[in-house]
């Protein structure tokens, strides 16, 4: 928008660089920003993205886009929002995480493959370090959390000094998931001139403003918070390592303040359920290529099955074989549920 504006303005001037840029072909970035950022897709965006991703199908994207997606196995040909969201983004995003965020701008705005070739491998290999490092702290806190489970809390906050500072981010993300509660995880700074400071990154869940309750905490304890920030969903912040204890009592008045029993519990919203006759690959495809992110999610449906069978996998995931009745014949489906700490009983009701 702002450079649609400045273009206006450059042609209502009569400027020459105003004449000819097309800016539809910045649109495949415009589609990667939107959705790795979780913008709210609204009427307008989903135009946007939409015409992003026909750009990448069509073999119109950027040289780095290019880059990203071979790095990441995926097909261009065949981008979706998924594409954007957890394969190139993440990989984008590694390289504030864990080096110098200029790699992944360098990567973006390169018109030369071969440098955008290299660039995206080095994203790439940030990323899986990031993986592995993110696979280590998750954990640590589930080490944590074993032997102080949160049922009885209304937030959780947890630090360990050898967290990686650009990793606390995801693992809050993580906590909010599995336990669905305004998480918050801490690692030791590593800027000049912060020693003893602590930083900490947090998600939270719907009904419970995770800026406004920082702010909240900042009156109630003046000085106690140096610097915060962030929206309803996420926010940042740091404070001494020695206030970390006084933090969470604060921080968890708040949230007995705000948040009801019925904030804390999980609501995964469908789209009811599905004849078995209607569950076929041809409908699955035919939502692949759709616009779905932030504010208009993908369909979801739910039903009751039986478990016919289920193993485990990887240590830690569940396969899974469901079973429903069809019109006096029995439908079986292959399913897998992940990061399982049980198995599941006969009758599950799936999304």
């Amino acid at each position: 928008y702002v450079l649609l504006a400045l273009r206006a303005e450059l042609r209502r001037r009569n400027r020459p660089e105003g004449q000819g840029f097309k800016l539809a072909s910045l649109l495949d970035l415009v589609a990667l920003g939107t959705v790795a950022d979780v913008v709210r897709l609204d009427a307008l965006n989903r135009i946007l993205v939409g015409q992003g991703l026909a750009r990448m199908r069509a073999g119109a994207l950027h040289a780095g886009l290019r880059a990203l997606f071979a790095a990441a196995g995926r097909d261009p040909a065949r981008a979706t929002t998924y594409d954007l969201g957890f394969m190139l983004g993440p990989r984008l995003n590694a390289a504030g995480r864990l080096a110098d965020m200029a790699l992944g701008i360098r990567c973006l705005i390169t018109d030369d493959p071969a440098e955008a070739e290299r660039d995206a491998t080095e994203l790439d290999r940030l990323n899986r370090e990031r993986r592995e490092r993110e696979t280590g702290m998750t954990d640590d806190a589930q080490a944590l959390l074993d032997v102080a489970p949160p049922t009885d809390a209304r937030t959780i906050t947890l630090f360990r000094p050898d967290w990686h500072p650009g990793i606390v981010g995801i693992l809050a993300s993580r906590l909010k998931e599995r336990w669905h509660r305004p998480s918050i995880a801490f690692a030791r700074s590593t800027e000049l001139g912060r020693t003893g400071e602590i930083k900490g990154s947090g998600r939270s869940i719907n009904g419970f403003h995770l800026r406004d309750a920082l702010d909240l905490v900042s009156k109630r304890e003046p000085g106690m918070l140096p610097r915060f920030g962030g929206h309803a969903m996420a926010a940042g912040l740091t404070l001494r390592e020695a206030d970390l204890e006084r933090f969470t009592a604060a921080f968890e008045t708040v949230a007995r303040e705000w948040l009801t029993e019925a904030h804390l519990q999980r609501v995964l919203e469908t789209d009811g359920s599905l004849d078995p006759g209607e569950v076929s690959m041809e409908l699955a495809e035919s939502f692949r290529a759709g616009v779905w992110g932030q504010g208009f999610p993908a369909p979801a449906f739910d039903d009751t099955f039986l478990v016919a069978d289920q193993r485990w996998v990887g240590g830690k995931h569940l396969r899974l074989r469901l079973a429903r009745d069809a019109g006096g014949a029995r439908a079986r489906y292959d399913a897998i549920a992940f990061n399982q700490s049980a198995l599941l009983p006969s009758k599950v009701r799936a999304v």
